[in-house]
């Protein structure tokens, strides 16, 4: 007999269930019935449990307005950007929640080897340390991205399958998680995959939760970076003077991987701005402004481990200053130059 794949939880949810509108409802789209049966042969799920899970999910239009580019994205600008992480509320709010859990923060630290400013920017940025997690049914959020948006429909089928396995792990319904429009979760923001994957039960309570205190998640985004390479002792970047004459678009165009070492470094003649070069690899970041000059950065193993967490030097260049400004103001000496 084929034991059941969801939490008792759901299945007496799903008894009292009488359905909803079939225009809203998944359980019949093909792509939805091959998830099923995937699910079914892979992870031992009952077929009737996960199509009336999908009846109860929605199709969500916000979801696929909020996830496709617009049409006319304008030029990129860095200080555009800058400017909606590091001002005044985000980094006082960053000050109380470290000082609120600086103990978790040293301990994080301490067994990962990410200083507690970078944890406490990752948070601060993600969610302004849990103020705005997201309000959207999970659910019903990565099946529209799996059954309705074709462009990235595969990596939301992957999040939908990881939520269906989480919320058995933790024997919960899979209908009680919320979060983005992406199906992003708690203080951190991680998918479901990177719960499963890397989440840590900091507190030591027996779970993992992330929705009503930071204390697992602080150990979360710490365990993510390590986990994606972060160097311990090692800096983040150094802002540069790029000489005339050096192809940047070349250099720029090899990626986001450290792949310059310091002796290629000097002999293109970059000299750092108020920090050292660093003996380890490193990468060129351009930090474009439509109308003022291009900011040139090195950014080492480090900065490449930030953007295991989200793909953009932008993002990772926010987060490191949001650090570095609220390590200053912590009155600490100052981290990663």
């Amino acid at each position: 007999m084929k034991r059941s794949a969801l939490p008792t939880l759901l299945l007496i949810a799903l008894a009292g269930h009488t359905g909803t509108d079939a225009n809203a409802a998944f359980e019949s789209d093909e792509g939805a019935l091959g998830f099923v049966r995937e699910m079914t042969e892979n992870h031992g799920f009952e077929r009737e449990v996960l199509l009336d899970a999908l009846k109860r999910a929605r199709h969500e239009p916000e979801v696929i307005r909020l996830i496709t580019p617009p049409k006319s994205t304008g030029a990129r600008s860095w200080k555009r950007y800058q400017a909606r992480f590091l001002d005044d509320r985000r980094i006082d709010g960053g000050l109380r929640f470290w000082r609120e859990h600086h103990a978790t923060l040293e301990a994080a630290s301490a067994r990962f080897g990410v200083p507690p400013e970078i944890i406490v920017a990752i948070i601060g940025v993600e969610t302004h340390y849990g103020s705005y997690t997201g309000n959207f049914e999970t659910v019903s959020a990565l099946a529209t991205l799996a059954f309705d948006y074709p462009p990235r429909a595969e990596l939301f089928r992957k999040e939908l399958e990881n939520l269906f396995l989480l919320a058995r792990e933790q024997n919960r319904d899979p209908f009680e998680y919320s979060g983005s429009f992406a199906g992003a979760l708690g203080y951190p923001q991680f998918l479901p995959s990177s719960i499963r994957n890397y989440a840590v039960d900091f507190d030591g309570n027996g779970r993992i939760d992330f929705d009503s205190d930071p204390i697992d998640a602080i150990g979360s985004v710490a365990n993510y970076l390590a986990a994606h390479g972060w160097a311990a002792g090692d800096p983040v970047a150094v802002r540069i003077h790029l000489p005339d004459g050096i192809d940047s678009a070349g250099l720029i165009a090899a990626g986001i991987y450290p792949t310059l070492d310091a002796d290629s470094v000097r002999n293109l003649g970059m000299i750092p701005l108020g920090g050292d070069l660093h003996t380890g690899k490193a990468t060129l970041v351009d930090l474009v402004t439509p109308g003022e000059r291009t900011e040139y950065w090195l950014g080492y193993q480090n900065f490449y481990a930030i953007t295991r967490y989200n793909r953009s030097s932008f993002y990772a260049m926010s987060v490191y200053q949001l650090a570095q400004a609220l390590r200053g103001g912590y009155g600490a000496p100052t981290a990663g130059r």
